[in-house]
Formats: structure tokens, C-alpha cells, sequence
């Protein structure tokens, strides 16, 4: 065999190898990759999310104790975010803005409540240092979690625009830090609160007439008798303490998702404990107007704890009448230029 021969040969072994060669990659995983539709087979992962049912999920495995951080994917989740997004966000946006609309109207309608027969100048305890401690302690942590919690629901669409990204993202993360700290400070104003106020709002029938008679609030010179919390004192006491025990109780459940039980449970408590928010923040807001502009000698009661005797017999004649009538007469005369009468 001469050299050419043995060349046209060697020529041929190659170009079969290299043919061989273009076949086998036409069959490599790569390749058949390059050949799949990506539109045509998504159609497969719309039919996996599509069967799964509500509370079904894609899952992995962990080797922590909690169980629920192994859901991969859970299509429920998306109707969950448009219920907390939509329900929650609209029923917070109504109570604030309704609140102020309407003590806006009441204002300018009604005007301030004032004291009718003017300050007398005697001065009457009305709080004690405990029960104001118990109503400052639970109103200054109920706005710390009130303003966390309006930025939890709506700055991602209200605030975040205004103040961006850096600043929204520091503001939020130590906003969620205060909630989840400041809400033990508030449970604890709470039962405080309820120990020392729940004999005295107890309904009776002097409240019937007090309700019948609008509290005094929208006719000037009308004042109901009332003892030491009228009707819609004890309205807003009972709004707080069962609210507050929802929000406490809700609260909790969040912190400690262990003990919430399923996920479905734990969005549960998320989703009353907003709605139940939203409805505390329009009595809270009410209740900061009647006791602050809204009615002359009304923040005295918090403020030093004693308010003048005129106001108090306006307001709380039955009150005053009882006060004066368990007082010794030994002891000193309320503060003032003459003894209470």
C-alpha cells in the first residue's frame, strides 16, 4: 500500500469520526435543551400550581424544629396578600380618616364643651397616681403601636414614595422592633387598667338616661347625671379592654407562630388582629378629642389627677355626691378658697 492510498484512507477514518461526532451532540442534554419550547412546556408549571389546593404546598425538607420554613411555594398565599393588602388597608384608611371627618363635623357644629356655671376654683381628686400610671402606660404604648402599625399596613404605598427606600427600610425595621417590645408594655397597662376601673363600669340604669340625653354632648346646658364613668366612658373602657385582649392575644400568636398552629392559622390572627386595630384607632382618636380640645377640664383628670368641682358636678354629679358624701369631716377641705359643697 503506497502512501497516498494510506492517506485517502486515514482521510475517510476522520470525516466518519467528525459525523459521528456532529450526531452525538445533536443528542446531548444541551441540546435537546436549546430544542424545548420554553412557552409551549410552561404550560406544565401552570397545571402544577393550578392543581394544587388551597392550604397545599410545594415543600423541602429542614433539620430546624419549625416546619413551616420547609414551604417552598404556596399558591393560597396570593389570595392571603390581597386580603391583608385590600380588607385590612381600607377598614385602617376608613377609621382614621373617618375619625377626623367626623370630630371635624362634631367641632365644628358643636364647638368645645365648655365648663356652663365657669371654673369654681376648688379642685377635686378624681384619679390617683396608680390609675393614671395604668392609662399613660397603655395610651403611650397604644401609639407607638398604632403609628408601627399604620407603617406596617400602609408606608410601603404612602411612605415609602416620600421618605424612599433607605430611609423607609430603617424607619420599618425599628418600627417592627418597638411593636413587638412596646406590646408587653401595653398588655400590662391593660390589666392594670381593668383591675382598677372594671367596678365602676359596671352599666346601670343611670346610663340609659345618660344615652337618652346624648351625654350632654350636643346640647349646650344639658347634663346628664353620671357617676364616676358615664355611658360612653364605660363604652370606650369595654372597646379597649376586649380590643386590647384581641390585639394581646393576636399579638402573641404572631410572635410565636409555633404556637398559632398551621399557617392558615397564624394569617388568621394577622388578619383579625388588623381589623380589630382599625376599629380600636377611630374610639382612641375619639376618645383624645373629648379629653383633650374637645372638653374644657377634661385633660386635668390625667393630667394632675384633680379637676374643678364645677366640672365634675356638670359631668359627674352622682360621683361628686358620693365622693363628699364618704368624706370625714376632719379632713382638710378640697383645694380651693372654700370648702367643697
Amino acid at each position: 500500500m503506497n502512501m497516498k492510498t494510506l492517506a485517502q484512507r486515514f482521510v475517510a477514518v476522520l470525516g466518519v469520526v467528525a459525523m459521528l461526532g456532529v450526531a452525538g451532540m445533536a443528542f446531548t442534554p444541551a441540546a435537546q435543551a436549546q430544542q424545548i419550547n420554553p412557552t409551549a412546556e410552561s404550560v406544565t408549571e401552570d397545571a402544577l400550581l393550578q392543581a394544587l389546593q388551597e392550604g397545599d404546598k410545594i415543600e423541602g425538607r429542614v433539620s430546624i424544629p419549625d416546619d413551616l420554613s420547609s414551604g417552598l411555594i404556596k399558591p393560597g398565599n396570593a389570595s392571603w396578600a390581597s386580603t391583608h393588602t385590600g380588607t385590612v388597608r381600607f377598614l385602617t384608611i376608613a377609621a382614621v380618616v373617618g375619625a377626623v371627618v367626623v370630630l371635624a363635623l362634631f367641632y365644628m357644629i358643636r364647638g368645645r364643651i365648655m365648663i356652663d356655671g365657669k371654673m369654681s376654683g376648688i379642685r377635686i381628686l378624681r384619679f390617683t397616681a396608680i390609675e393614671r400610671f395604668a392609662h399613660w402606660l397603655m395610651a403611650g404604648s397604644f401609639i407607638v403601636l398604632a403609628l408601627t402599625g399604620l407603617n406596617l399596613v400602609l408606608g410601603r404605598t404612602m411612605i415609602l414614595p416620600w421618605l424612599g427606600e433607605g430611609a423607609f427600610s430603617t424607619i420599618t425595621v425599628w418600627g417592627k422592633v418597638a411593636h413587638n417590645y412596646v406590646g408587653w408594655a401595653f398588655m400590662l397597662g391593660l390589666i392594670l387598667s381593668f383591675l382598677v376601673w372594671v367596678a365602676h363600669n359596671i352599666p346601670n340604669k343611670v346610663d340609659a338616661e345618660w344615652v337618652a340625653q346624648g351625654g350632654g354632648l350636643f346640647k349646650k346646658g344639658v347634663h346628664p347625671p353620671a357617676k364616676k364613668f358615664n355611658a360612653g366612658q364605660k363604652v370606650i373602657f369595654w372597646a379597649t379592654t376586649l380590643g386590647g385582649a384581641a390585639l394581646s392575644f393576636t399579638g402573641f400568636m404572631m410572635l410565636f407562630p409555633v404556637l398559632a398552629g398551621t399557617q392558615a392559622d397564624w394569617q388568621f390572627y394577622q388578619l383579625i388582629h388588623g381589623i380589630v386595630a382599625a376599629g380600636l384607632s377611630f374610639v382612641i382618636i375619639a376618645h383624645i378629642y373629648i379629653g383633650s380640645i374637645g372638653m374644657e377640664g377634661a385633660f386635668d383628670a390625667m393630667g394632675s389627677g384633680e379637676v374643678d368641682l364645677n366640672w365634675a358636678k356638670e359631668h359627674h354629679s352622682l360621683w361628686v355626691e358620693e365622693v363628699q358624701g364618704k368624706a370625714d369631716p376632719a379632713d382638710p377641705p378640697a383645694k380651693g378658697t372654700q370648702p367643697a359643697e
